[in-house]
């Protein structure tokens, strides 16, 4: 179903459209080979092997069972939970400048991300464009994560809005294609330079 009438609202992705989240910025620390690094991440840290956390395990269960499986790795799986903060690499700019004139111009803005509830309070701090949001979607604590139609549907319900009333803004060509199916304006968050030529395009600046 096909968005139609302009967007009243904004729906922000936190990873990558918020704040800077990248594995490889803590493992390019840990191993040091390229190479190594991309083995790791495909084949024993992987974002499918990552979702369970996402969805609401704890992380510290996550990365037991992990290890266990991968022993020799013991070390570098446990510093996805020790060393989460070293994957992140500070707050996106042209999106934080976003936030406040939407902000300033009265226009409702939400969130909808797959995140921990044990590390959210650590990623609202990054920024304070977070504080500009009147409510969130959390996966961990609803037990749904992306690109699943279920956490959409919440989070019309949560926020009020029907689909085409809302501009959903994220990284994930994934997560965009099923906010689309369901009828909302969507944004596939590449590059920073493009956000703001979005919202004017939508009439939202």
């Amino acid at each position: 179903m096909p968005a139609s009438a302009a967007p009243k609202a904004v729906v922000w992705d936190f990873g990558n459209v918020i704040v800077r989240w990248n594995p490889r910025t803590l493992y390019e620390k840990i191993f040091q080979e390229p190479a190594e690094v991309d083995r790791f991440l495909t084949h024993v840290c992987t974002m499918d092997w990552h979702m369970a956390t996402d969805r609401g395990v704890p992380f510290a269960e996550n990365v037991a069972a992990l290890a266990r499986k991968h022993p020799e790795h013991a070390p570098a799986i446990r510093a996805w939970h020790e060393r989460w903060w070293e994957m992140f690499s500070g707050a996106i700019s042209e999106t934080e400048a976003a936030i406040e004139a939407l902000h300033a111009r009265g226009v409702p803005q939400y969130g909808l991300s797959n995140i921990s509830t044990e590390t959210l309070d650590g990623a609202y701090a990054m920024s304070p464009a977070f504080a500009r949001l009147k409510d969130a979607i959390i996966s961990g604590r609803e037990g749904v994560v992306k690109p699943d139609p279920a956490i959409y549907r919440l989070a019309c319900e949560r926020f009020g809005h029907a689909p085409q009333d809302m501009l959903f803004i994220d990284d994930s060509a994934a997560n965009i294609e099923a906010a689309r199916a369901l009828g909302f304006h969507v944004h596939h968050f590449v590059d920073p330079a493009d956000l703001r030529p979005t919202l004017e395009r939508h009439g939202l600046l």
